[in-house]
């Protein structure tokens, strides 16, 4: 059988992605007294995580349909951003489909990568549609799926197998953060860490409200929340359908009302789910308010002089709150710090202005009082905003 780093080598040879840095963050580490290690894929050519698991598939369909092969992908940004850049990288053809209303910087990077951009639609389901009905009707057309396939989830498993590497020797980590939209990079560090032999390393996965698909359709299955399913209430608006596939039910969000449009998925993949449920390790599922998002983009952005989008924030967020983060990572019983792993997934759409306008937003919320309501697991957490 051939070891883990063999069995790597052989799987991504041919990589596009970068070997990413995990540095320890001196300021995180130092307000929660524990080791917490930054994975930073902001440095990936798209600027996300995305470009492993699109340009691993990029490649499997060029392998599988030839260089004649016509990359085909609805997007929000950064999943079209990621296979515009592999596209060019592989010299195919590539078409991002989009709705109105993604910020021209994004349409500008797509096109500079040499992809065509096609404006269809106001939301991401009706972009993916007109998407579908192009791939259908050209024989050399192949859809990129943004987040729901195994070859996508390989390939951001990669990023598991180099934090196992780069880790201080000996060290497993006591958690791994990642956010959570469609479920595409928690089910590359779930496959990755089954891979490495983690499988029993927590996974905490945070979305914000309003578009927190995945935690609504974990609450609709036996497993990790607790009580009954039917002493659950399904949200207003929300439609949960059952996935006979996979033997789970889904949440299917009838509007995204949350600022982290990165993480806009109606409705997450059937299989991470059940991954999910069935997980050694288990998931945490936490939801927070954007306003707490925004204020952790603000402090990772002062203590890192790095900008994240609001996506990337609500990992960063739990972190930058000590009291939850304590409820998520218990302290270590073996005497010594614990090591925490946060997944910096990155993401284009963050700007300068759009710091200044979350400074204000947060200020306003402050001054108006209360505390952030935080769901995790099935549980309503209040956190100070001002901790």
């Amino acid at each position: 059988m051939a070891a883990p780093n063999d069995t790597q080598k052989d799987l991504y040879t041919d990589r596009l992605w970068h070997e990413t840095p995990l540095i320890r963050s001196i300021h995180i580490s130092a307000l929660l007294r524990c080791n917490v290690y930054l994975k930073l894929d902001t440095l990936q050519p798209s600027q996300s995580f995305k470009s492993r698991g699109i340009s691993h598939f990029a490649q499997h369909a060029l392998r599988t349909h030839g260089p004649a092969v016509h990359l085909i992908i609805a997007s929000g940004g950064n999943a079209g951003l990621a296979a515009a850049c592999a596209a060019r990288v592989l010299k195919l053809r590539c078409t991002v489909y989009l709705p109105h209303g993604v910020h021209q910087s994004n349409i500008d990077f797509m096109t500079k990568e040499g992809a065509e951009v096609v404006i269809r639609g106001n939301f991401y389901l009706e972009a993916l549609q007109a998407a579908q009905e192009a791939v259908d009707t050209e024989p050399n057309a192949v859809m990129v799926p943004a987040y729901d396939d195994p070859v996508v989830w390989e390939g951001h498993a990669s990023m598991v197998h180099e934090i196992k590497k780069q880790l201080p020797e000996g060290i497993t980590p006591d958690a791994i953060f990642c956010s959570v939209g469609g479920g595409g990079l928690a089910g590359g560090i779930m496959e990755g860490c089954k891979a490495v032999g983690w499988d029993d390393v927590p996974l905490v996965a945070v979305e914000t409200h309003g578009s927190n698909c995945f935690y609504q359709s974990l609450s609709l299955n036996d497993g990790l929340f607790p009580g009954e399913v039917s002493s659950r209430p399904v949200p207003g608006g929300t439609r949960a359908e059952l996935c006979t596939e996979h033997n789970v039910a889904v949440a299917h969000l009838a509007g995204l009302t949350s600022k982290a449009t990165s993480l806009g998925a109606s409705s997450p993949s059937a299989a991470i789910v059940r991954k999910a449920l069935d997980r050694k390790g288990g998931v945490k599922s936490v939801c927070i308010p954007d306003e707490m998002a925004m204020q952790a983009a603000l402090n990772f952005a002062e203590d890192h002089k790095t900008m994240v989008e609001l996506a990337c924030a609500a990992t960063i967020a739990p972190a930058y709150k000590p009291s939850l983060f304590k409820k998520l990572v218990p302290e270590s019983t073996r005497g010594k710090p614990g090591n925490v792993v946060l997944i910096v997934c990155g993401g284009f759409k963050v700007s300068l202005e759009d710091l200044e306008l979350y400074r204000r937003i947060v200020l306003e919320d402050i001054v108006a009082g209360g505390e952030w309501a935080v769901a995790y697991n099935g549980e309503t957490l209040d956190v100070s905003k001002a901790e």
